[in-house]
């Protein structure tokens, strides 16, 4: 055996042995590296016994895959099989005779043009036909000619009378209604996804336990019961609504208690006498099936061994008849399901209520005329001991962390601690975890933000405890994936932006653009030779922002405070202060020339003249959507993370000032919205 097997092997799995770094620079994956990947990959490489098996198990079985992806237009393709006639049953419930002729490896048939998932029934097998419109539907779609922002708003930091020291819907949809009477058309959310209600201390939002449902701490259950309901159940939160910061433990046990009060009482009254309401909860459940049921099962396991003795918050660690996901049998699995099925219920009324809760935000945005209302964010990858891992162990890698390889600013690449889909799993499956992850995040809103949109090509994947810089590059299939997103985004009705920043693959932004997808333009990286790039060069085809969470805000950058936050914690490099009298200078030149600031540069001190500036300055450029960041709107210095950090800073934890409902009511915050409505035309 030697290393160029390894290779050969690393190459057929879809890893790359090579990558260029942020310097240009070919690198080469090592030889124990394609190792340790390819175990976590099931493709072992010890042998050449070993590698002789491990390609068999990647070589077409000579079947049909569960699911074939194509664009409308085009010409069904199917890999080689011995029919030559197959019959086609369209999702509207027609149907059609198909033949296919025979060339080279590949059987080709007939030109499809009607979009859906159709079923093609072909000698033994029967496959499922995704026919896609070409794009995405695209933010000049839903614009009509006209040039549209909206805000950029961190939920959780969001205020509104009761809500318990934590931002929810309701606050989302009050903000939504506020922004859309100063002329905005969206509201880009941070991630809704599922945490762990039984560790509510693990808040970050960009480490979901599932992408599939909801964190049950944004639910409004006034949504559902009404004010008076459940204000008999509420206790006392004063002192959390509040807060500048959100203390995450205390604020999430009083909410829970409330909830886990108002399930009695619904239990009692509606489910004993089968009222509408749990008539409307009982087709929730049934409509979430199986991927529903999991969760809720999660939900109840990691609470009932995180409180065992030791603590036992990672499902690794649980008694085997309890580590096995959905597939377990055991009798113990068994008699917990018996015995804690009303744990099970709350869980599931905790999803229902949060999906009502978002499924009225977007109906109010909508009802308000934005065009395009609420804008989701999907979480490149799932936390690895969290319920999507646990209940569908097979869809993920459960043993490589999905990262970022070395860079100018991260010497020793990053691990993010997340799990991303297996590429094999996808294909096997008819791509039906991406499909439901995809579905999920469009089901309640007009458009969904795709965070590090690059994996849908190739995902820097690194074996567990092993260093980032030992990691590699594994390859998935974005044509089909592509396709898929455009399918859902019309049976939708949703725009799909991607976040394009960093390392990106050569051509892919062209890839995204062709498929309808915006990408990210964001202030602080449009730059040319240093100096900033006047608006009017910036992309047609991509979403204009000055910031993002994970950077300054412009009044933060201006007076230099994040320098100052990340010299504090040993972050900050030694030179950058003085780099940063120099941007600033670029800056206002910038502002100057493109008619949006005059006269001299003001003070550190004063940054308020260049937070106006500086949203003016983007929201002139050509883009069809600009963001504005709520921060940025208020002229705050403090960004909502700094990464890099977890309990240095207060990350996702800041709550602004004022209310949702009066956000735009301040005389700076309403210009503000005047300026760029008055250049988005």
């Amino acid at each position: 055996m030697t290393d160029e097997d390894v290779r050969r092997l690393a190459r057929a799995a879809g890893l790359a042995e090579t990558w260029t770094d942020a310097s240009g620079v070919p690198q080469q994956v090592s030889l124990g590296s394609l190792h340790r990947i390819l175990d976590a990959l099931g493709l072992p490489a010890a042998t050449p016994s070993d590698i002789e098996d491990s390609h068999r198990r990647l070589a077409p079985q000579g079947g049909l895959p569960p699911m074939v992806t194509m664009q409308a237009g085009a010409r069904l393709t199917l890999p080689r099989h011995g029919a030559a006639r197959g019959l086609i049953t369209y999702e509207d419930g027609g149907s059609a005779s198909l033949r296919f002729s025979i060339r080279a490896d590949r059987l080709v048939g007939p030109v499809i043009d009607r979009v859906g998932y159709h079923l093609l029934e072909i000698a033994d097998h029967r496959v499922t036909i995704a026919v896609a419109p070409k794009r995405c539907v695209t933010i000049e779609e839903r614009a009509q000619g006209k040039k549209l922002w909206g805000v950029a708003a961190q939920i959780y930091g969001l205020r509104r009378a009761g809500d318990g020291g934590i931002g929810d819907a309701t606050a989302v949809r009050e903000l939504a209604v506020a922004a859309a009477g100063h002329g905005a058309d969206a509201v880009a959310l941070s991630p809704v996804h599922s945490l762990f209600a039984a560790d509510p201390g693990r808040y970050g939002p960009y480490s979901p336990s599932s992408r599939l449902f909801f964190n049950p701490l944004f639910a409004d259950p006034e949504i559902v019961f009404g004010p008076e309901r459940v204000a008999a159940h509420r206790g006392e939160t004063v002192a959390f609504d509040r807060a500048a910061l959100i203390d995450w433990q205390p604020a999430a046990a009083a909410k829970l208690v409330l909830l886990r009060k108002l399930f009695d009482d619904f239990e009692a009254h509606d489910a004993a006498n089968a009222t509408d309401l749990s008539i409307a909860f009982d087709d929730f459940v049934r409509e979430g099936g199986d991927l529903l049921q999991g969760h809720a099962l999660f939900e109840a396991l990691h609470g009932k061994w995180l409180g065992s003795e030791p603590a036992k918050g990672y499902w690794r660690d649980w008694p085997d008849a309890f580590r096995k996901g959905l597939t377990s049998d055991d009798a113990e699995m068994a008699s917990f399901l018996s015995s804690e099925s009303r744990t099970l219920r709350f869980h599931l009324f905790l999803q229902w209520l949060a999906a009502r809760s978002f499924e009225a935000a977007q109906a109010a945005a909508v009802g308000a005329s934005m065009k395009i209302g609420l804008i989701s964010d999907l979480a490149i990858g799932m936390d690895r001991a969290g319920s999507h891992a646990w209940s569908r162990q097979g869809d993920l890698l459960l043993g490589l962390g999905i990262g970022a390889p070395p860079d100018e600013f991260n010497r020793q690449g990053q691990d993010w601690g997340l799990s991303g889909f297996s590429p094999q799993a996808l294909l096997s499956t008819g791509f039906e975890p991406f499909l439901s992850t995809v579905r999920a995040a469009m089901r309640h809103a007009g458009g969904v933000r795709i965070d590090h949109i690059m994996g849908l090509q190739r995902l820097w994947l690194v074996p567990e405890g092993a260093p980032p810089s030992e990691g590699a590059y594994l390859s998935y299939p974005l044509d089909d994936l592509l396709r898929l997103l455009a399918l859902e985004s019309h049976r939708h009705g949703a725009v799909v932006i991607g976040e394009d920043l960093g390392t990106v693959p050569r051509g892919f932004r062209r890839r995204l653009s062709d498929a309808g997808i915006a990408g990210m333009d964001v202030l602080w990286f449009e730059r040319n030779r240093g100096s900033f790039r006047t608006p009017s060069r910036w992309r047609r085809d991509a979403v204009s922002m000055t910031t993002t969470h994970d950077l300054p805000t412009v009044a933060g950058w201006w007076r230099g405070a994040d320098i100052e936050v990340r010299g504090e914690l040993g972050l900050a490099g030694p030179n950058e202060p003085e780099e940063r009298q120099r941007d600033r200078r670029r800056l206002w030149r910038a502002f100057t020339t493109a008619n949006v600031a005059e006269g001299s540069a003001p003070a550190p001190e004063d940054p308020a003249p260049v937070v106006d500036a500086a949203l003016a300055f983007v929201a002139s450029s050509p883009a069809p959507l600009m963001l504005a960041p709520l921060e940025d709107l208020l002229g705050l210095a403090e960004q909502p993370n700094l990464p890099g950090t977890i309990d240095q800073h207060p990350n996702w934890r800041r709550r602004l000032e004022p209310p949702a409902a009066k956000l735009f009511d301040g005389p700076a915050v309403a210009g503000r919205a005047a300026a760029i409505t008055a250049r988005r035309v």
